[in-house]
């Protein structure tokens, strides 16, 4: 047991720790909140600035690879900085980046906006979980799970509240950006004039050397970042395609994806008890086990009930992992501090938003082709570029310039199919998804629902299922470090002195 010396007895004195650790809560709210409300209005800012469909992907990937460029630059200036200065640059972050967003007159500024909302979602981490630690130094992996807590409770609280908005007819997508801005004031509020300790390493005079050789010298480190790659891309990757995909079969997706974040939130919630019997080694093997069977389950599609009973399964598998693998870490590599705890938030943002994403993205595209070919994507098309371009005649200006781009997408499909006597993989889904939003009043657009919907499902539920054996690397990998801890008499966390 580390017994503190009187300096840093009276260091803990001047604190209030339940008010930090509030406000670390109130903080991650606003990042998950703004993850969620981000990604909500991108449809809307297409249509208001006419972007393309790159220079959406351009805003929304800000989300996912600018949290990891901010906790990689941030999280080894932990130490030095102080976790108050990386708080106080989170809030000017997500005060600044939101009204940028809201005020935006064009692509460039709603970029610039949401790459610095995404920085201040990397600092939040980046200094709440070394100051998580630090506070509980006893308790680290049951207190990260309930810290934890507030990511998926926050996806919950703002889809609600998004959702309500547009329910009382309050659609402005520059209203879903305010909503960042409540728990932004709030845990400004509650943190920016606390004193703050200084982080484990520090206390326990660990230098910037020792911390990174802990870091990229400990096999052990090394073995968990390539598990987090894998653990990130089974929770975070699902949650990106899910709405849509259950959409595509006819289901409320958003809602079903407020419910799986809501089962996350309350599991981490009541994670303490779980960590204490179970050890994180054993949470671990179960999440990945439990894990792979609500994947499989979810992919094989089905009714609302069914989908509700995997997302379930789901759910309970990922809710522990993120967490329990920095409370593991913290307490099994302690000298890695703040370096360690952000390179593995760092490597699972950067995965699913460089890697996993676009890999689902391109498997769902190659599956869904063949039932676009089955059910008559061709005849749709090719009675569909007629269609436009007569109605395109008859709407000259502006108003038609929707019609114009859909009409050239359409005849470009065919005019392939005419040359190579085949329609192309991704193109032909573009084509149809042009004639559903090309403002036409033709029957072919729902036609052209009816026909990609079915095959978007499919798609995206196989890319679901190409995520299972990564379960089974994450079984054998957590199944070995449990059994050689059992070997060694049970888990044993590591202190700093």
């Amino acid at each position: 047991m580390n017994v503190p010396t009187t300096a840093a007895r009276a260091e803990d004195a001047a604190l209030n720790p339940d008010r930090l650790f509030l406000g670390s809560c109130v903080a991650l709210i606003a990042t998950s909140v703004a993850f969620a409300t981000v990604g909500a209005v991108m449809f809307a800012l297409k249509g208001e600035f006419v972007l393309t469909n790159a220079q959406v992907g351009w805003i929304g990937g800000a989300a996912l690879w600018g949290f990891a460029l901010s906790q990689v630059v941030f999280a080894p200036l932990c130490d030095t900085l102080g976790m108050r200065t990386l708080l106080r640059m989170a809030f000017a972050c997500h005060l600044g980046g939101t009204l940028v967003m809201i005020f935006a007159g064009g692509f460039a500024t709603l970029f610039a906006g949401a790459l610095v909302i995404a920085m201040a979602n990397g600092l939040v981490e980046a200094a709440c979980n070394p100051l998580v630690a630090t506070l509980f130094p006893d308790d680290k992996t049951a207190k990260l799970n309930r810290f934890h807590v507030w990511f998926p409770g926050g996806i919950v609280l703002g889809g609600l509240a998004a959702y309500g908005l547009d329910q009382v007819g309050l659609t402005s997508w520059q209203l879903k950006l305010v909503l960042i801005l409540v728990p932004t004031v709030a845990y400004g509020f509650l943190l920016l004039g606390q004193r703050f300790p200084r982080t484990e390493g520090v206390r326990s005079g660990v230098s910037m050397g020792e911390m990174f050789r802990a870091t990229f010298s400990t096999p052990l480190m090394l073995v968990i970042l390539v598990c987090t790659t894998v653990t990130a891309s089974i929770e975070l990757g699902p949650n990106r395609w899910l709405p849509a995909v259950l959409e595509a079969g006819g289901m409320a997706g958003i809602l079903v994806l407020v419910y799986i974040n809501g089962i996350m939130a309350v599991m981490r919630f009541w994670a303490g008890p779980v960590v204490h019997r179970l050890s994180p080694t054993g949470i671990l093997l179960a999440s990945a086990v439990i894990s792979a069977v609500g994947l499989l389950w979810l992919s094989g599609g089905g009714s609302a009930g069914v989908a509700v009973a995997a997302a379930t399964v789901f759910a309970v598998g990922v809710c522990y992992m993120w967490p329990t693998m920095l409370g593991f870490i913290s307490e099994q590599i302690p000298k890695s501090g703040a370096l360690g705890l952000g390179l593995m938030g760092t490597v699972g943002m950067a995965t699913v938003g460089l890697v996993t994403s676009p890999w689902m993205g391109e498997i769902a595209d190659r599956e869904a082709h063949p039932l676009l070919v089955e059910n008559g994507a061709y005849v749709v098309l090719l009675q569909g570029v007629g269609a436009l371009n007569s109605q395109a005649l008859r709407t000259p200006g502006p108003e038609g310039d929707d019609l114009r781009a859909a009409h050239a997408t359409v005849a470009e499909v065919v005019e392939f199919v005419l040359e190579n006597d085949s329609l192309p993989p991704v193109e032909t889904a573009n084509a149809l998804r042009a004639l559903i939003g090309s403002g036409s009043t033709s029957p072919l657009v729902e036609r052209a629902q009816e026909i990609l919907n079915p095959a978007e499902n499919h798609g995206g539920l196989v890319s679901f299922r190409s995520l299972v054996p990564f379960s089974g690397l994450l079984i054998v990998v957590f199944g070995t470090l449990f059994v050689r801890e059992r070997r060694r008499g049970g888990y044993r966390a590591e202190r700093l002195t």
